[in-house]
């Protein structure tokens, strides 16, 4: 099973960069998609946003149009679909999409970012005290989760070019890093890149300031995040930077689980 996790930054602007065309060789079974950017009613009629061979389901921000928005391709019409995380803040913004295939359920979500000011650090607060205890009773449900996208935060040291002096910014503050620590830790989930990857300069964004992106100045901030019963299964990883479609690179991993 192949999924993949890709901040868009705007699904249009992606599509003109060429990512539907990569796609379609992609092989993946699932595609989970963030910041859309876009509402559905602005992608239909246009074919390449319901690629061929896969039901797509799209979960955009009703709070704020053109904002934020999450997404998800599957090859096999999935028997549940759970739009949202039952919060009315976050899922105005459309930060949350879930497909659930029988034992199996793969999310897609966009954390908020807190650096563009207080305002939305306060936002990204209220996110990371609702979504903790929320992700502790998930876990506890029959089956296996995987959680794809950008969370928005920078795990370990190794997970930023520039580790310290970035401790003052939202996206590596003690606090956030606190918090993913507790994610991988007593809530029980597990980080699949690094089960099979444990090298450093593996990054998935890049500022588009300076040079970041051609001299890989960059953060780890996407995710697959599993249930402890998939963290064996891990067993192909890429971080695909051969085309530039976002700021963001898709990231791919492979499952050895039947979807």
């Amino acid at each position: 099973m192949r999924i993949i996790s890709f901040n868009a930054n705007g699904i249009r602007a992606a599509a003109r960069k060429g990512f539907y065309d990569w796609l379609a060789g992609a092989n993946a079974d699932v595609v989970c998609i963030q910041e859309l950017k876009a509402q559905q009613d602005q992608l239909e009629g246009h074919p390449e946003f319901w690629p061929q061979g896969y039901h797509c389901y799209y979960e955009a921000a009703t709070s704020k149009k053109g904002y934020s928005g999450v997404a998800i391709y599957a090859r096999r019409e999935p028997d549940k679909l759970i739009r949202g995380m039952g919060h009315e803040e976050f899922d105005g913004e459309g930060r949350y999409i879930e497909a659930v295939f029988g034992d199996l359920a793969v999310a897609s979500l966009y954390a908020p970012s807190g650096s563009s000011g207080e305002h939305r650090q306060a936002s990204k607060e209220r996110y990371m005290d609702y979504f903790l205890p929320y992700l502790k009773k998930r876990a506890r449900k029959q089956g296996e989760v995987v959680i794809c996208g950008d969370w928005n935060i920078a795990h370990k040291e190794i997970d930023l070019k520039n580790w310290k002096p970035n401790q003052k910014n939202s996206g590596f503050l003690p606090h956030e890093r606190a918090w993913m620590d507790t994610l991988f830790g007593e809530a029980g989930y597990v980080d699949a890149f690094r089960q099979i990857n444990t090298e450093p300069e593996q990054y998935t964004w890049w500022s588009n300031r300076g040079q970041a992106y051609a001299n890989n100045v960059g953060w780890r901030i996407d995710y697959h995040v599993v249930t402890p019963g998939l963290a064996d299964k891990v067993c192909g990883e890429q971080i695909y930077t051969q085309q530039k479609f976002s700021d963001h690179a898709p990231l791919i991993i492979d499952y050895d689980y039947d979807f």
